[in-house]
Parts: structure tokens; sequence; C-alpha cells
């Protein structure tokens, strides 16, 4: 992307140059600088698609360190340094966790230093301000990264005419430690996301962009993310629609703690910086910002796979990003009232047997079946429900595709677990896997990138007429939409009734229970 700044950015611009680039100017070039509030960006060229331009590693808030470890995230305002934002950035610091792999995380590099975002984007061509579509990746809030091969945005943003932001967020005991007491905000990993929310609202435009059309994605807790933050920020939406894929604010339970003092108590006595019964919330916040970023993970660490998806730091309900019970507001529609395209894939539970299996023991399928319905299925058809109850346009999917190259090691009747949709949706599991995409791989693929694009360009209407002709959800009739059954790269349509039946006893005993805890 680039302005018609005359002598672009040779010494010297002119006046008139100068006052041009206030303004986004729709003559653009691959990669060329742009103009921010983190200072001007330069990008390249992606690279497999290359009239792409690719904006890597653009810092939205400062570092989190010293005094900002914990804390809310400050808001990068540095305009008139100059960037070269052809690396990625490091992902947010994560424990050792084997669920990562259990899920094909590759996050890779990590620091504390990660509060950066991508931008993939074509404005020399196509619409001039082109809908956005916001990625927020899941992890149990534990683990995860940008940098996943899975995330790249160059084949949605060439194929669909739509601008890609991908952002970092806090994790684990960093971004949700959950402490109360002690002056900061128990759940700052979600603030990190609003702030990268609010960067693209004021610079998105200069990357051709439209401010007015951004749409949040996310799955599993990236998901669950989506939904808190349309539960959190009804008067000041910024976002105009929301996709969530395999998770909701209730998904991995209805019941969350008032905070994580047990768990954050229990790292700060293993870092000598005391125990819950002799050390006050501040004195062990202080203690603990001495520590280094490898002390604390050690002293969070998970001892199996199982216990690292529960998660020993996962969101606070603190009534402001969190609420304590989702059914009331939902009932009554305090959501922010934007369209909502939302599923879940038909045997998401499969992929935790995995972890079992690294445990040294399985479970029966039928326990899997259990497990997808209470902790996927039946949240996303209450999220649906109290949706379309409310009069706003929703559409509800679940997912079938199960590819040769997207398949378990181990688990072969994995069929459609979940994350296996996020690669194919994306364009990149040949990339991502290393093997090729069967030909009915690459036609679903492409039919639901094209859905994904449809509802960010026309949240109202793009799923209704045209290609697609989706029926909105709600009532008896068939408006549950199956995507990828016997890997077809048609929408099929079936009543939700055939998969919610066991959903009123799982939920009632769910609630008893006190909800699942954990998530992907």
């Amino acid at each position: 992307m680039k302005f018609d700044l005359l002598s672009g950015v040779a010494v010297g611009l002119s006046l008139h140059a100068l006052a041009a680039s206030a303004v986004p100017v729709q003559n653009f070039t691959v990669g060329a600088p742009v103009k921010t509030s983190s200072g001007t960006i330069v990008g390249h060229a992606a690279r497999h698609r290359v009239e792409v331009s690719e904006y890597l590693a653009v810092p939205f808030a400062e570092p989190p360190v010293g005094e900002l470890r914990f804390a809310a995230p400050n808001a990068v305002n540095n305009s008139s340094r100059r960037i070269e934002a052809k690396e990625m950035s490091s992902g947010c610091l994560a424990p050792p966790s084997s669920s990562a792999a259990a899920f094909g995380s590759k996050a890779g590099e990590m620091s504390e230093d990660c509060l950066y975002l991508n931008i993939w984007t074509k404005p020399q061509t196509g619409e001039k301000a082109k809908a956005v579509l916001f990625w927020i990746y899941g992890g149990a809030f534990q683990f995860g990264s940008i940098r996943d091969p899975a995330y790249d945005g160059e084949y949605f943003a060439d194929n669909q005419d739509v601008v890609i932001v991908t952002a970092n967020y806090r994790l684990n005991a960093f971004g949700f430690h959950g402490l109360a007491g002690a002056g900061i905000p128990q759940n700052p990993g979600l603030l990190d996301q609003r702030m990268a929310i609010e960067w693209v609202r004021d610079n998105i435009a200069n990357f051709g962009g439209d401010p007015k059309r951004i749409t949040l994605f996310g799955q599993s807790a990236g998901s669950a993310s989506v939904d808190y933050y349309s539960y959190a920020y009804t008067a000041d939406p910024i976002v105009n629609a929301f996709i969530l894929q395999s998770g909701t604010a209730t998904s991995y339970g209805n019941n969350l703690p008032r905070n994580n003092s047990a768990a954050w108590f229990k790292a700060s006595s293993k870092l000598g910086c005391g125990d819950i019964s002799t050390t006050t919330p501040s004195d062990s916040l202080t203690c603990i910002r001495t520590k280094s970023a490898n002390q604390i993970l050690n002293a969070t660490k998970a001892s199996n796979a199982l216990e690292s998806v529960a998660g020993g730091f996962s969101p606070t309900a603190d009534d402001i990003t969190v609420f304590r019970d989702y059914q009331p507001l939902a009932a009554a529609g305090k959501f922010i009232r934007r369209p909502v395209l939302l599923g879940s894939t038909d045997k998401e539970a499969m992929v935790f047997s995995t972890m079992t299996l690294s445990l040294g023991f399985s479970l029966p399928a039928p326990f899997w079946d259990l497990i997808t319905q209470a902790a996927f299925n039946c949240p996303t058809a209450q999220a649906a429900d109290a949706r379309a109850k409310n009069g706003v346009p929703v559409w509800r999917y679940r997912y079938f595709g199960d590819f040769p190259n997207m398949r378990i090691k181990g688990v072969p009747d994995a069929g459609a677990y979940h994350a296996s949709e996020i690669a194919v949706i994306w364009g990149t599991a040949g990339d991502y896997k290393g093997s090729p995409n069967t030909e009915e791989e690459d036609r679903v693929g492409a039919y639901l990138q094209g859905v994904w694009a449809a509802f960010a360009k026309d949240p109202e209407r793009g799923l209704e007429g045209g290609r697609y002709g989706f029926p909105r959800y709600g009532g008896d009739g068939a408006s549950l939409l199956e995507f990828a059954r016997n890997d077809s790269d048609k929408a099929a349509f079936s009543r939700a009734a055939d998969y919610d039946a066991p959903c009123v006893p799982i939920m009632s005993v769910m609630g008893a229970l006190g909800g699942f805890r954990g998530g992907g």
C-alpha cells in the first residue's frame, strides 16, 4: 500500500505531500509505508500471494514488563518512528504444556514483549474500504500465538477482498491472574484484545480497511473471548458482527471463580513471595514482579496435559470484562445486538482423547460425545437461541469435515474434532500440515472462506441471498447449516433439535456441578 506523496519517502517532502499524508489515498503499492498511531509501518509482499501486503509485528501496546507486568495494557503513541514490519513478533509467554502439541499449536518463540498484531491487505484492487476480519486465537487461555502458521492471512485477504488482522494477548498468569485486592485488573489479557481492536478502529482505514465493518472472529478460547466482548462493550461496541467457532461465554463454566487467588498464591509460595495466609495481594504482586519470566512460568506449570487445558489461570468473573452469570444477561438481551455466525464441530471433544492417551488410559466414545454436548454444542445452542429470541440475525452451523491431512495421529476416527476447521477455512491446511489438500478439501475451504467473508462484508444480508441462500437460525424449521458433511462444498440444512435434544438435562446437571472448566 502506498500514499501518492509525490516523492514518496524521499527526504524533503513537499508541504503538499505532508498534508496528503493525513488522509488515506487510494493509490497503493505492495508493502508500502503506512502512517499509524504506532509509527510509519513498512510492510512487504506476502510469501505466497505477492499482491498481498503483509505487515507483521505492529505494536499496539507498550511491552507489558516491569510495572506493566500483570497490569492493564498501555497504548502505543509514537507516530514519528518508522517500523520495518517484516518479521513475526514473539508469542506471549505460556508455560510448558503438552496440550499445546495435542491441539497442533505451533506458537514458537515467546516473550513478555508480545503485544503486536499482523495485517494482511490488498487495497490496490477491489473495495476501497474493505471489511475487516479480526482474529482471536484459542488455546485455553494458556497457549496460542499469532505466529501459528494456521493463521497466515494472505490467502484469506487475496481470495476474498478483505483485510485480515491477528493480535496477540497475554496468557496464563500474565493475562488472567485473577488477583483481587492488588489494584490491577483481573483479566488483562481481555483488555489486550480490546486495545488491539481500538487500534484497528483508529488505524485500519490507512490499510484500506473499513473501521465501520470490523467482524470479530475466534475459535475456542478465542471464540469465548469474542462472546465475552459482546457482553462487556455494549456501550461502545466498535465491531459490526461476530463469528464464534467452538466457544461461548458459557462453554467452559457458567460459574467462573471470583478470582484465582488460590492459584496465584500457590505460585507465590513457590517463588518465595508468601502464601495466602501471611501475605497481602499487593506485597505478593510486588515480589513476583521482581522474578524472571521463566521463574514465573515454572511456578505456574501444569502437571499434565489435562490440567493445562483446565488451566490454573483462566478468565475471572470481575463483572467488567467477564460476568458471573450470563443466563439472565442473555435472556434480557444485554449483549451487543449485532449479527452472529456461530457453530461447533461434529466431534469436538475427540481432540482431548489424545491427552488421556498420553496419560496412559483411554475413555470410550460416548464419554467424548457427552463432553462435545456439554462444553460445545449445548452452549452454542443457548447462545444462538438468546440472540434469535432478541431479534438478532443469527446463523448457526455444524462442521463435519474430515480430511486426510487434518487427521490426528493415533486417533483415526476423530472426525471433525476441535479446531479441525481452522486451517481449512483459512486456506493454510497444506502449508500448516506439510501435506497437500485433497480436491474436496480445497473446494470446502474455498466455500467456507467465502461464507465467512460474505458475512463480514454484509452481516445483515450477506448469507441470505445470492450464492448462499442460508435461512436465519430460529424456530422449528431446518435452519442449522451443515458444513462439509460428506466433504460437500455446499451447505445442507437440518433441524437444530436433531442435535440439541440432550441439552436440557445435560445443562441442568452442568449448572448444578458448576460447569466445565477449561477449553481449547
